[in-house]
């Protein structure tokens, strides 16, 4: 293993503690069934599903102003202000995903009754260990230079399979409302 690699041992080794540590509580711990309930909506899993929505289009900005900042995209130099942008758009997406997992884990714990929430928990808890290493190694020195991408593909992954395995399923099965 590289010197460079090896620097990714801890970071890579909390996100999983982090990822395996949201299993074991959301397995042992028993699903309320009560959750998140905000002013506005109409049930706890519509409000989860929206959060959710827009965690992804936040999502979505992130994945193009990154694209922008590492000069992938042909004929397009990055505004001064994409930093910015890319920056604040991932901490209002974490914002808005943090309390669509405590509904999770509180109301409804780690379930594996049928193929979709089976995927739905562990992409959860993936979610929050991949973001935990990309915030781990994000301002580390000497990290090989395809983790931060890898990292933030990994999250932005593991967050769209989450909004489709349960935000796009809850749409689709009980209509778009709020």
């Amino acid at each position: 293993m590289t010197a460079k690699a090896a620097r990714l041992a801890v970071p890579a080794a909390v996100g999983a503690a982090v990822a395996l540590t949201l299993g074991v509580y959301g397995k042992l711990h028993g699903p309320t069934g009560v959750g998140v309930s905000l002013a506005g909506f109409s049930s706890g899993f519509a409000a989860k599903s929206w959060l959710a929505t827009g965690a992804v289009v936040l999502a979505l900005v992130q994945l193009a102003s990154a694209l922008v900042m590492y000069g992938k995209v042909p004929g397009v130099r990055a505004p001064s202000w994409t930093g910015g942008l890319h920056r604040w758009s991932g901490r209002i997406a974490f914002l808005l995903a943090t309390p669509v997992a405590v509904h999770c884990l509180y109301a409804a714990g780690f379930q594996t009754y049928d193929l979709r929430t089976t995927v739905h928990s562990i992409m959860g808890c993936f979610f929050f260990g991949a973001f935990t290493v990309k915030m781990l190694i994000l301002p580390r020195k000497g990290v090989p230079g395809w983790a931060l991408p890898l990292a933030g593909g990994l999250v932005f992954t593991a967050l769209v399979v989450l909004w489709f395995s349960s935000a796009f399923w809850f749409f689709s099965t009980t209509g778009v409302a709020l």
